[in-house]
């Protein structure tokens, strides 16, 4: 068993790429934590399309955008139409999510997608990944052109990026890091467009 895990973005890679890329970590499984896993800018990464490119490569493929995913269908993970990821990973749907990570990861080298590239802009890191990390475990970013950033590395770069200190006499670079999570989390945190959001379906890349 390995406590260590990887993520993902596909972006705007063909298949074939995108295949390559994860193959060169070893990755086995593939967890998608897309809420919706279509996508029309690129439909390469159609839920039926990517599993079995996948399979054809002998990599497995799970979606569980419904544990896993930005845009709840709980309503009480809402503040003014917005998801609050701290709601959100309190629920059970949630966390027998991440359980079924921590599973896989006794058979499989396990990567989480999404579809943004950069890992700071994604649910899967500030969300997931955070939660994952709490209970112990590694995580290793895939980036787009196929180098890795450890979670801890993207950390700072989060910090960097938001002018915060990875430390000072009054606060712990611990600290910091729970503020920078809070503050990312409300920037990239999916927002109902209407009313009846929830029952509409998505088919858009942003805030998967």
């Amino acid at each position: 068993m390995s406590d260590i895990f990887y993520t993902v973005g596909h972006s705007t890679h063909d298949i074939d790429k995108f295949i390559r890329l994860i193959a060169q970590h070893g990755i086995t499984a593939l967890c998608d934590v897309r809420s919706s896993p279509y996508s029309r800018m690129n439909p390469q990464f159609n839920r039926e399309s990517i599993k079995q490119a996948l399979r054809e490569h002998g990599i497995a493929y799970v979606f569980l955008g419904k544990e896993l995913g930005a845009r709840s269908n709980d309503p009480s993970c809402y503040l003014s139409g917005k998801v609050q990821y701290d709601r959100l990973a309190k629920t059970a749907l949630f966390a027998s999510g991440l359980e079924y990570v921590r599973d896989s990861m006794k058979a499989y080298k396990v990567a989480l997608m999404c579809a943004e590239k950069d890992p700071l802009a994604c649910h899967r890191t500030i969300l997931v990944t955070r939660n994952l990390c709490a209970q112990g475990y590694s995580a290793q970013h895939i980036l787009e052109d196929g180098s890795v950033e450890s979670h801890e590395q993207a950390l700072s770069r989060l910090l960097r990026q938001l002018k915060l200190p990875e430390g000072d006499m009054f606060r712990s670079r611990e600290e910091w890091i729970e503020e920078a999570y809070a503050i990312q989390g409300k920037r990239i945190a999916y927002e109902e467009a209407s009313a009846d959001a929830h029952a509409a379906p998505v088919l858009n890349d942003s805030a998967t």
